[in-house]
């Protein structure tokens, strides 16, 4: 009978320990993931107004991350467009582009000179004022509808 009880008490303890120890591990949260998401906001969007009717127009804005991971801007869309492509100013040429990256703490930027939105096939001329909607999609963060004001063709962010 003394064996028994010896044998319990032993049991209780290796439980209370096993509790103890499986409780003191989950209080640290699940481990970390090593694909960190991303924190996608857009800055500065604008389009300069069209200087032909009918013409091509060009789209900036700013793609700030504020997470840990990278993320990818694969295409953008807009209702008001029949297409919209990215590409990339070099010198004296440009050139379509599929993807660009957006890095952890960091910004894509598609600026005049730079890398930038060609915005081509408009459902209605845009005028100065309008609002036009660009849908951007990510690898990662799905995709983010923004407004985008027409503004004039020498508007420059920040001035």
């Amino acid at each position: 009978m003394r064996r028994a009880a010896l044998i319990g008490a032993g049991t209780a303890v290796a439980l209370t320990a096993a509790v103890i120890l499986v409780g003191c591990g989950s209080e640290s949260g699940p481990a970390p993931s090593s694909d960190a998401a991303a924190k996608l906001t857009v800055a500065d969007p604008y389009i300069p107004l069209p200087a032909t009717p009918g013409g091509m127009g060009a789209g900036y804005l700013t793609v700030r991350n504020e997470g840990e991971g990278e993320d990818r801007l694969l295409k953008v869309t807009s209702p008001a467009a029949g297409s919209v492509t990215m590409h990339r100013s070099t010198t004296g040429s440009m050139e379509e582009v599929q993807s660009l990256p957006v890095p952890a703490h960091g910004t894509l930027d598609l600026a005049r000179g730079g890398t930038h939105l060609m915005i081509m096939g408009w459902t209605r001329q845009p005028a100065l004022g309008d609002e036009l909607e660009l849908d951007l999609t990510f690898a990662k963060s799905g995709t983010i509808a923004v407004k985008v004001p027409v503004k004039p063709l020498t508007y420059r962010p920040g001035s």
